[in-house]
């Protein structure tokens, strides 16, 4: 069985995830192949197809948003995805139990110890069926019902029950407007074994351990003995075994990897249990407050050795680096960072930072 060191995971996954070359996908299709995009921060998913597209303009991302062609939904690991309207609906059927469990475990479910979680679902789409309602409104909906319970558990307890999507102009670029809920239909459109095989095309080769990181599901070790010979099969440098697509790209490790700017959160540093592929010293992936859009991770030779941070009042972007760069990595950071400093709006200065661990 062959054995795919570090380096080689890491360009594989780069491949899958468009940041080796940018790609001349749609936003739409980019959408479907990554299986979406991590949006906490409304406005992240435009920096991250801005770092794998080639020729993106944030209007054709902001258009698929405003008229429905994209959403903002709970799905993988109970977080917020920007994903097409039909992987809102199947990924949130196939991913409804996952959530519920979570909600189980959560601090707001043992302020509503005794609670109808039934009732709580049906008295909110009741209060829904009249139109968008922020969390606050929702809250104070519900607490006419239950006067005596936490009014934020109650809302929160929808949100992991009643598939939501976040109504724009939130995520629209150059729109603002607070997070309001609407309810639509979760449908059972995909399975478990085309979710994993959709996985491994975007973030493969991966380990079973990987593809429960990245969506919440267990017992995944039983999709892939099914799936058999459509999966082909390797070990990294520690033992672990890990499953591929056949025919997915795995290029030569020593294929170069220019920078890369990501946003917030961006999955490519989330969706496995083992990171060291992209992250081999650890280092912590923030997720500030805010809309995003200001401030993200920077991978060098494909690896993450720097944050970056824009200035709005100066419109400058700064790089602090972890560890020492080379005068031909700063260079090829500075272009970039002036490349993304368009897409922002600014045209200040590119800074580059102190390392905070010297």
């Amino acid at each position: 069985m062959r054995t795919l060191d570090r380096r080689a995971l890491n360009r594989a996954t780069l491949a899958r995830q468009l940041l080796l070359e940018r790609s001349d996908r749609s936003p739409a299709d980019a959408l479907h192949h990554l299986v979406g995009l991590q949006a906490q921060a409304p406005l992240a998913p435009y920096v991250a197809l801005w770092s794998r597209l080639a020729d993106f303009r944030p209007e054709s991302l902001a258009e698929l948003v405003a008229d429905g062609r994209a959403v903002r939904v709970t799905v993988m690991r109970a977080t917020i995805h920007l994903v097409t309207p039909a992987d809102a609906a199947g990924l949130r059927a196939l991913l409804q139990s996952m959530l519920e469990r979570r909600f189980i475990s959560s601090p707001f479910a043992r302020n509503l110890d005794g609670v109808d979680l039934a009732e709580v679902r049906a008295r909110a789409q009741e209060l829904l069926s009249a139109g968008p309602m922020t969390r606050p409104q929702l809250s104070e909906g519900l607490r006419r019902w239950w006067p005596d319970r936490d009014p934020a558990s109650l809302a929160y307890a929808v949100t992991f029950q009643v598939p939501l999507t976040h109504v724009p102009p939130r995520g629209v670029w150059g729109r603002t407007g607070p997070i309001a809920y609407a309810p639509y239909e979760a449908k059972s459109t995909v399975d478990v074994d085309t979710v994993v095989l959709r996985y491994l095309g975007a973030f493969g080769p991966a380990s079973v351990a990987d593809m429960q990181t990245w969506c919440g599901l267990t017992r995944l070790g039983e999709v892939v003995d099914r799936l058999g010979t459509r999966l082909e099969r390797f070990t990294d440098e520690h033992g672990a075994r890990l499953y591929d697509l056949p025919d997915a790209p795995r290029p030569d490790p020593d294929t170069p990897a220019p920078p890369r700017f990501l946003p917030e959160y961006d999955n490519v540093l989330l969706s496995h249990a083992d990171r060291r592929r992209v992250n081999p010293d650890g280092h912590p992936v923030p997720l500030p407050p805010g809309n995003g859009a200001s401030v993200g991770t920077v991978l060098v030779d494909g690896d993450l050795r720097a944050l970056w941070r824009l200035d709005r009042a100066r419109g400058s972007l700064t790089i602090t680096p972890h560890g020492k760069l080379t005068r031909a990595q700063r260079t090829a950071l500075t272009a970039e960072a002036r490349a993304l400093l368009v897409l922002l709006g600014h045209a200040g200065p590119v800074e580059f930072g102190k390392d905070p661990n010297g």
